[in-house]
């Protein structure tokens, strides 16, 4: 007993030498580390930028590929002439996907209509596309739902159940499935997280969660991985896509069209237009790069959320959330979209 104690009293001294010095010891560490580390790395980049992996003839396969980013990802990779898997459950846009792949320049075009969050749909679109093409050299894990509901609104709460299901164990099974492909060919992984990983948006909380899920899942399985295969994470921004169209699952667990629920999270913020976020998606991808947050200003809320975290919870509050008894349509957020009229301005024609 006596040994015990001993024991943690010698460890609580560790952990109080540690609290009083690792914060210290780290910063001097970056004074003298971080600027040749970024010098480096900036070299890195500049070479690597010179030097894109050519994907003409090689395989690829996107989940979630028939709209938003997922579409126009198959399309900059048809462009550069690889061969492609499309995967997503609605085979008829699918196949529009597929006829236009086909003209942009892919010589060869799949079309596997599936569900990423049942793990046999992933066995079998791995499968198909292996046996198909003979490898596998890019997964793009892109499929994603939103719900936009405060976590009260849900009775019960597994109706937002699909959003962890889709977003995040799609991507994990596809993943597992293509990693003994990918690791023959020495293969990359694409995936599409979110700047909503970091950030807390109301009514975005699960969608939010299973994105951050995505960002550490895939940032451990790197180190895991090594250099066998690359890993791409990328944090887009407000894309033009379904989501921003308003299409999102609703408290009773169903996909329903809303614009005036969209037009409160979304507001004055700028969407992207989605062919710009494929582009720089599949030239990161190429070029072997780490992350990719587009656009690129969004890195400036990682240093706000870092630094002043609770200054983002109170405006994303002030801004997003009404009272108990008051429509979420008549949050400020909405209100300043409606008083300046930036939507003609800030949204892509094909979301107004």
């Amino acid at each position: 007993m006596a040994n015990l104690f001993y024991i943690s009293k010698k460890i609580k001294m560790v952990n109080t030498i540690l609290n009083m010095t690792a914060l210290p010891l780290t910063f001097i560490a970056m004074c003298f580390l971080l600027p040749p580390f970024v010098f480096v790395k900036l070299i890195m980049s500049i070479f690597s930028s010179f030097l894109p992996e050519d994907v003409a003839g090689k395989v690829v396969l996107i989940t979630g590929a028939s709209s938003g980013i997922g579409e126009h990802i198959a399309y900059e990779y048809a462009r550069r002439g690889a061969r492609l898997a499309l995967v997503a459950r609605r085979k008829h846009l699918l196949q529009n996907v597929a006829d236009i792949c086909n003209q942009l320049g892919a010589p060869d075009v799949i079309v596997i209509p599936a569900d990423v969050s049942k793990v046999e749909d992933c066995r079998h679109f791995t499968t198909e596309t292996v046996n198909h093409f003979g490898r596998l050299d890019h997964l793009v894990c892109n499929a994603g739902i939103a719900t936009i509901c405060m976590l009260e609104e849900f009775t019960p709460v597994t109706n937002a159940a699909p959003v962890m299901e889709t977003n995040f164990w799609g991507s994990v099974y596809s993943t597992h499935f293509a990693v003994p492909h990918l690791r023959k060919s020495m293969g990359k992984i694409i995936v599409i997280a979110s700047a909503a990983s970091w950030l807390p948006v109301p009514r975005l909380a699960f969608y939010s969660a299973s994105k951050a899920a995505l960002v550490i899942f895939f940032e451990t399985l790197r180190v895991e991985l090594g250099r066998d295969i690359g890993i791409t994470i990328v944090t887009p921004g407000l894309t033009e896509s379904e989501l921003t169209k308003g299409k999102f699952l609703s408290k009773e667990g169903k996909m329903v069209l809303d614009q005036e629920i969209r037009d409160v999270e979304v507001s004055v913020v700028p969407v992207q237009p989605v062919e710009k976020c494929a582009k720089d998606t599949v030239d990161s991808a190429c070029c072997g790069a780490k992350y990719l947050t587009v656009p690129s200003w969004l890195r400036a809320t990682i240093l706000w959320k870092i630094f002043v975290p609770e200054a983002i919870e109170w405006c994303n509050r002030i801004l997003l959330v009404t009272g108990p008894e008051t429509p979420p349509t008549e949050a400020l957020s909405k209100k300043i979209l409606d008083l300046t009229g930036l939507q003609k301005t800030l949204y892509p024609p094909s979301i107004q």
